[in-house]
């Protein structure tokens, strides 16, 4: 048994890693597309392009311009001076907000009477637009509450001490709030799982397709000898890509790894089992590698929709929240961004460790099954 398996393996071995450019996509490419999804998948908004569209010209209208200016979050863009090149902006895209303070906005401050600005948001991307809304109102409350002291203090004729509710925040696990820590590790699971189920997706299709299926029949190999030795590659080089991967997030991305490195393995070997179980199971059902193919992209993207990889899935309607109870990427996100920034074990983790094994071990053997009523 061993000596046909070990045949078996080396055949893989030396069928998957021959050619050059299919061992630069399977070494090379996670780790530049880990790179590349690094910087680009991030949500921090800063620098946001504004215009500045002040019509009062005053002393607390400048006041307020350079509070949004210095924050960090704003970036002066250009200062318009009608209302028709503001909204030109907006329509090209070389804005994404227009600060507006119309005029009497400084008498008015001045006087206690409170004022108005505006501020005129491109809604195209709304999560962007939401979270720039959110810095607006603070810088604009920070002002007010100033406004307010200044006023206290004239009126009392002397410097007030006033005191009020101070709020002491603190975050856990990610304590700068920095959604790059959030997605690098996602992206783990979205390469491993891409590339070991496209690999496994090929292996009996491409048996059926050059012809050499009847060959591997007609030889003593049992079935279960053949999808082991069919698996164990692709279980080796998804360990290869997820050392790599996770290389890069570290020491490249400085993202945390808290948790246990056996556990992380661990997961992936249980993960791996869903994702070569559901190539194999297309690769059994496909009679081209190009329906393979097709097949296997059908399944990756509604995976990574239905994962949480950048929806919550609180957020989704109910009966989709049950769909994604069989998708293997949503438990294994749970547990890659756990062990990254909490650095929680198996006490904490095991029931996302069981679903997947329940996955893993549910399609693994319907494709056995599948693949035995393929050779009868």
């Amino acid at each position: 048994m061993f000596e046909r398996l070990k045949a078996m393996l080396i055949k893989e071995f030396i069928q998957v890693l021959r050619d050059p450019r299919m061992r630069f996509v399977i070494f090379v490419i996670p780790a530049v597309q880990t790179l590349i999804f690094g910087y680009a998948v991030n949500t921090d908004v800063r620098q946001v392009a504004t215009a500045i569209y002040d019509l009062d010209n005053s002393s607390q209208s400048r006041e307020i311009a350079s509070r949004f200016l210095e924050s960090g979050y704003f970036r002066l863009q250009e200062r318009v001076y009608d209302e028709k090149r503001a909204q030109e902006l907006i329509d090209r895209g070389e804005v994404k907000a227009v600060l507006r303070m119309n005029h009497g906005l400084g008498e008015e401050l001045a006087g206690g009477r409170g004022g108005a600005l505006q501020l005129i948001l491109d809604g195209t991307d709304s999560n962007t637009a939401g979270i720039v809304l959110t810095y607006a109102g603070r810088i604009v409350g920070d002002y007010s509450r100033q406004l307010q002291l200044d006023a206290a203090s004239r009126m009392a004729g002397r410097q007030m001490a006033l005191k009020g509710v101070e709020l002491a925040s603190r975050a856990w696990f990610n304590e700068n709030l920095e959604s790059r820590n959030f997605y690098v590790p996602a992206v783990i699971t979205n390469i491993v799982f891409i590339i070991t189920m496209l690999l496994s997706s090929m292996a009996v299709v491409r048996e059926k397709e050059i012809g050499t299926i009847e060959q591997v029949i007609v030889t003593p190999i049992g079935k279960g000898e053949f999808i082991l030795g069919k698996t164990v590659p692709f279980v080796l080089i998804g360990f290869i890509d997820v050392t790599l991967i996770s290389l890069v997030a570290v020491f490249w991305f400085e993202v945390p790894l808290r948790g246990s490195i056996p556990l992380l393995f661990g997961a992936t070997a249980l993960f791996l089992m869903s994702s070569l179980g559901i190539g194999l199971l297309i690769s059994t059902i496909s009679r081209t590698q190009q329906q393979a193919m097709m097949s296997a992209f059908f399944v990756i993207f509604p995976s990574i929709l239905l994962s949480g990889f950048a929806f919550p899935i609180e957020s989704m309607p109910q009966a989709v929240q049950w769909i994604t109870c069989v998708n293997p990427m949503r438990f294994f996100l749970v547990i890659i961004r756990a062990i990254f920034q909490k650095g929680v074990g198996i006490d904490i983790l095991w029931p996302q460790l069981l679903a997947l094994l329940l996955i893993g071990v549910t399609i693994l053997s319907s494709a056995v099954m599948r693949f035995k009523k393929t050779l009868g």
